[in-house]
């Protein structure tokens, strides 16, 4: 049953701009590749979203989950082509993703391999995003499509940045490039990025403890509701359709240095129990850092500031995401 629900999230204050154009050769990706005749069929039983569905060329957003329903990884995919596939996911879990997943090829026509260190990495974001990369390879693909220039692929987010993979003296070349079109910028600019944009990044302090939903991850495309089986899914299924979701993900400013990945959340609602987790934290340059946190509802929307790291740790303050955030509604049905 569809339900309409009226954006519900905290008050937001403003944020101030990004430099239009931005790009760095250190981002924190990895990048993992997926090759052979079943690769589609391999994915389409690991990952979240609905793999076999992806025309070439499509790029989105997906996850690998635990048995649990909890997110181990999240993973922007691309179609490469028919038989193959690049994942970008944190830099952190690369290796040991790519290794847990080839557990699971048995006979499968599919070859797992970590591609992170066949290469180099450059991240592009900003609003002439892709006039800059158009200038770098000859290629800009719109939001949400890949392709490859030369012996290089670019991918585009569905929020509009681009991530690059090609060999050492390829990068170097496009970034001297870059550099005439963009400002470069830090490893933590670039997080910044995806966190104004609302995209939560699984590291490997925060593997297993979000189900996707907590994270949004149904609201910018990451899970399909009607694809069969693949880890997780029957709790996933469950809490979209017989559940009620106690906690989202929201944005959040504080005067404070960035918060590492799973520091608490408190709030006077739940006293000493902490009520929300961090997910991703940056520098702001409005000074302090914006974090994107998982929190419960019961917090997030009562009056009594949320505070980071201890009970009276410093205050957050909320910031907009660029999509709406439907408030909690009751299960279609019953609980069985």
């Amino acid at each position: 049953m569809n339900r309409t629900a009226s954006p519900s999230a905290p008050a937001s204050s403003s944020t101030p701009p990004d430099p239009v154009t931005v790009y760095t050769a250190a981002p924190d990706f990895g990048v993992l590749g997926f090759d052979g005749p079943e690769a589609a069929a391999f994915l389409h039983g690991q990952l979240s979203s609905d793999v076999t569905g992806m025309a070439p060329g499509v790029a989105g957003w997906t996850s690998y989950n635990s048995a649990k329903g909890r997110m181990l990884s999240t993973l922007l995919l691309w179609r490469a082509d028919a038989d193959s596939f690049r994942a970008f996911v944190a830099a952190d879990l690369a290796a040991a993703l790519a290794n847990r997943l080839a557990m699971f090829v048995l006979r499968a026509k599919v070859k797992v391999a970590d591609l992170t260190g066949e290469g180099q990495s450059v991240g592009v974001g900003g609003a002439g995003a892709a006039d800059a990369v158009r200038a770098a390879l000859g290629v800009a693909p719109s939001a949400g499509q890949g392709a490859r220039a030369g012996d290089a692929c670019v991918v585009a987010a569905p929020d509009g940045r681009y991530y690059i993979h090609a060999p050492a003296a390829r990068a170097r070349d496009i970034t001297t490039k870059l550099a005439a079109h963009a400002e470069a910028i830090t490893t933590d600019a670039w997080r910044r990025l995806a966190i104004r944009a609302g995209i939560p990044a699984v590291t490997r302090a925060t593997q297993d403890l979000f189900v996707p939903q907590t994270a949004n991850w149904d609201l910018i495309g990451g899970v399909n509701f009607r694809k069969g089986c693949y880890p997780g899914q029957e709790i996933v299924a469950r809490m979209q359709y017989l559940g009620r979701l106690k906690e989202r993900l929201f944005a959040f400013h504080v005067d404070a240095p960035p918060a590492a990945p799973a520091t608490p959340v408190y709030s006077p609602v739940f006293g000493e129990q902490a009520c929300g987790t961090v997910v991703n934290a940056a520098p702001s340059p409005e000074g302090g850092s914006d974090l994107l946190a998982v929190v419960q509802w019961a917090a997030a929307t009562a009056d009594g500031a949320l505070r980071l790291g201890a009970p009276d740790g410093p205050p957050l303050a909320a910031r907009a995401l660029p999509y709406a955030v439907p408030a909690p509604a009751a299960p279609d049905r019953p609980r069985l």
